[in-house]
């Protein structure tokens, strides 16, 4: 599959993902008779031949720019498990949490296969360093 389908296929995962997360969150703050924040205009489909080529962003910097954020929405997701005192809330996120960690591990190898991950070198075992 090229590049660029795999990595739109994640990313309309998590469009999803989220849109199913702000969803759930809205009915839980109807149910509790909050009034949830009002919805951002949808914004318009752009073209690719619309943006001029020094503007667009590679593959590779989208990927990484996902996979960050991905691993910040892993981190709330567990700060928000950590500090519930409603099981019913901590159960939400740690379904959001376990959605996430799922697709950033789709992210991770997506990124190994195409060489847009460059591990550090491995530890080279140096000589002790003698005291005198």
């Amino acid at each position: 599959m090229p590049e660029i389908a795999i990595l739109k296929k994640i990313i309309d995962q998590l469009i999803d993902q989220a849109e199913l997360e702000a969803s759930e969150c809205d009915k839980l703050l109807k149910s509790n008779g909050l009034v949830p924040p009002p919805e951002l205009p949808q914004r318009p489909e752009a073209k690719l031949e619309e943006i001029p080529p020094g503007a667009r962003f590679s593959d590779m910097e989208i990927a990484a720019t996902v996979t960050a954020d991905t691993a910040v929405g892993l981190v709330a997701c567990s700060q928000v498990m950590g500090k519930a005192i409603r099981e019913d809330v901590a159960a939400l996120f740690g379904k959001y949490h376990v959605a996430k960690a799922a697709i950033g591990l789709s992210l991770l190898r997506m990124n190994k296969e195409k060489g847009w991950l460059m591990p550090p070198p491995l530890q080279i075992q140096r000589p002790e360093a003698v005291h005198a």
